[in-house]
């Protein structure tokens, strides 16, 4: 059973730096990370290797689609310690203030 204070789920992250990483932008780059990598390790969805990624990962969160909200709990964990490591700053402290619904128009939605 998971371990809980005051009836929040400790979440652990998964998130690991990744110190050497090519450019990501295609597809066998993004294979080759490890599931660590991710701020979604099991759908492997929104790398997070650098503060440039971690802003990214903020921004599209909510964009993020067949999740669950323990998926996103551990992914907002995830983007927190990738935030602290690379130094951007954060100031949300739960992921249900960044929204968890597409809020652009965008038709794939």
């Amino acid at each position: 059973m998971p371990a809980t204070r005051a009836g929040y789920r400790w979440i652990m992250t998964t998130w690991k730096p990744i110190e050497k990483h090519g450019d990501l932008s295609g597809t066998a780059a993004r294979k080759e990370l490890p599931d660590t990598a991710f701020a979604f390790p099991e759908k492997r969805k929104e790398p997070i290797t650098d503060a440039s990624h971690v802003r990214t990962a903020l921004a599209r969160f909510d964009q993020v689609h067949e999740v669950t909200d323990q998926e996103r709990d551990r992914a907002f964990k995830n983007i927190l310690a990738a935030a602290k490591h690379f130094g951007v700053q954060v100031d949300e402290t739960d992921w249900r203030q960044l929204g968890s619904r597409p809020h652009t128009r965008n038709p794939a939605h």
